[in-house]
């Protein structure tokens, strides 16, 4: 039983091994087979792999030279252009060379040439020389004079010839020209004149406020005097109270701070609150009211005089001449009044009408700054107004009313001062007290009596003429004219007046006998 079981199990495991055997060998064959195919179809794809990679390397290639024969055109196209061009500049370069090689002769001989006539001429200086010393010998011993006396002499009696002649030719042209010009211009300034007219104000350095009752003063004043002190130290005003009755009187040089205390102290008495603080707070409210009312008065002046499009700063410190006075003229008023007039004879003479119109209303801006610059009016008024973009001619014109040079004199300036003295000058525009009208016209005779010949001297018609009686044998014709040339540039020079001032010179010869 056992045997038989041992048997069994051998044949099993016999016929089991021979079954794993033909299945391990049917298993390979078939994974030869397998092996064998994707061998194959990976052949096949390789193949197809390379085809395709053959194809796309000839393509490149084939692009490539194309591009590189498109590229190899291209630049023997510049390279050809560049040739071109180089050869054109060295041709221009060959020229130039050419060109300055010539030049360069040409002035290698004129330098030659330059030597050859400054030796030349140095030789014939060198003789003129030589004879212009023996001439010079020749003369002082023929003359029995050394050459400084005959130069002197020669002098003297040229520096008579022509002074004589220069006075004769003066007088007729100064007779011509009045012939001629004292008719037309009369006639144009009596026309701009008559054309505009206007009133005169009169202004004084102190100022008078109404005031309701006397009690009133006892509060201006203050206790111990505290609010006349601020009222006197915010305003830089002095305030006169006397036994003026209801007044106080406020007086100052600078007419808008007076201005400004006046509205100040009314506005107090009106508010009755009169202390310290309260002095500081209305003061501060009358100045910015002032300076508002400045700025008005600056523009409607402008626009008054036909100026427009003026600087804001120049229209501020326009409007400040309405609290400046000259001679008893408001200076605003004076302004508007000599544009209108500059206006008129710039239209009547041909000149630029604008230009002179600007200039004649800017001219005393000045005057408002002199306070804070040295200087005269008429320069710190133009560099003024250049200094906020007005045009040369009209700062030139603002500058000449005063300062002029009659050489290089333009007409503009010449119609600035002409409308200056026709607004200052005519009848009732300006006044002066009687001690300064007497002193101007002493030193109108003192400038005159200083000249020698001068016999005695009259400053007549308000002192807008001095007449000077001259000793005839002393001062002939001629010599006539020079002294009152002399006389006006003296006059000119020294005093200060407002307006023009003649001066006649007056040479009378008297011839007497008796017939017995």
């Amino acid at each position: 039983m056992d045997f038989m079981t041992i048997i069994v199990a051998l044949v099993a495991v016999a016929l089991g091994v021979g079954l794993g055997y033909y299945f391990l060998k049917w298993q390979s064959a078939r994974s030869q087979q397998r092996l064998a195919e994707a061998e194959s179809g990976a052949n096949e794809t390789a193949a197809e792999l390379r085809a395709s990679a053959e194809a796309e390397k000839k393509a490149i290639v084939l692009e490539a030279k194309e591009e590189a024969v498109r590229i190899l055109a291209n630049a023997e196209d510049d390279a050809r252009q560049l040739r071109l061009e180089v050869g054109a500049q060295e041709r221009r370069l060959r020229q130039k060379e050419e060109n300055l090689d010539r030049k360069t002769e040409e002035i290698e001989t004129r330098q030659r040439r330059l030597q050859q006539r400054e030796e030349e001429a140095e030789s014939r200086v060198r003789e003129l020389e030589h004879l212009r010393v023996e001439q010079m010998l020749a003369i002082e011993r023929v003359a029995a004079l050394t050459r400084d006396e005959a130069r002197t002499l020669l002098l003297q009696r040229v520096e008579e010839e022509v002074r004589t002649e220069a006075s004769r030719k003066a007088r007729i042209i100064e007779l011509e020209a009045r012939q001629q010009a004292e008719t037309q211009a009369r006639k144009i300034l009596s026309v701009a004149i008559q054309r505009y007219s206007s009133d005169t104000v009169g202004e004084i350095t102190t100022t008078v406020v109404p005031i309701p009752n006397e009690e009133m003063k006892g509060r201006i004043i203050g206790r111990e005097g505290r609010n006349i002190r601020a009222l006197e130290a915010v305003t830089g005003v002095d305030l006169i109270i006397d036994d003026t009755p209801d007044a106080v009187t406020l007086s100052c040089f600078d007419p808008v701070r007076r201005e400004i205390a006046r509205l100040a102290l009314t506005k107090l008495v009106q508010d009755g609150r009169i202390h310290p603080a309260r002095i500081e707070e209305i003061v501060a409210k009358s100045k910015q009211e002032i300076e508002q009312e400045i700025r008005e008065e600056g523009e409607a002046a402008a626009y008054e005089a036909g100026v427009p499009g003026l600087h804001p700063e120049i229209t501020k410190v326009v409007g400040r001449l309405k609290f400046r006075t000259s001679y008893g003229q408001n200076q605003l008023q004076h302004a508007v009044e000599a544009a209108h007039i500059a206006a008129m004879l710039a239209s009547e003479v041909g000149a630029d009408v604008n230009i002179v119109r600007r200039a004649a209303f800017l001219h005393d801006i000045g005057k408002v700054l002199t306070h804070e610059v040295e200087g005269p009016h008429h320069i710190i008024g133009a560099d003024f107004i250049r200094r906020f973009g007005e045009t040369k001619p009209v700062v030139q014109a603002v500058m000449g009313h005063h300062d002029h040079d009659p050489e290089h004199q333009a007409i503009e300036d010449v119609l600035v001062q002409a409308a200056d003295a026709a607004s200052g000058a005519r009848p009732g525009a300006r006044r002066e007290s009687v001690e300064n009208y007497v002193r101007r016209l002493e030193a109108l005779e003192e400038v005159a009596n200083s000249f020698e010949g001068v016999e005695k001297s009259f400053a007549i018609q308000a002192g807008r003429e001095v007449r000077i009686i001259v000793k005839p044998e002393q001062v002939d014709d001629l010599a006539a004219m020079r002294l009152a040339r002399d006389i006006v540039k003296k006059i000119e020079e020294t005093l200060q007046y407002p307006g023009q001032v003649k001066v006649t010179v007056v040479r009378e010869t008297r011839a007497v006998d008796y017939a017995r």
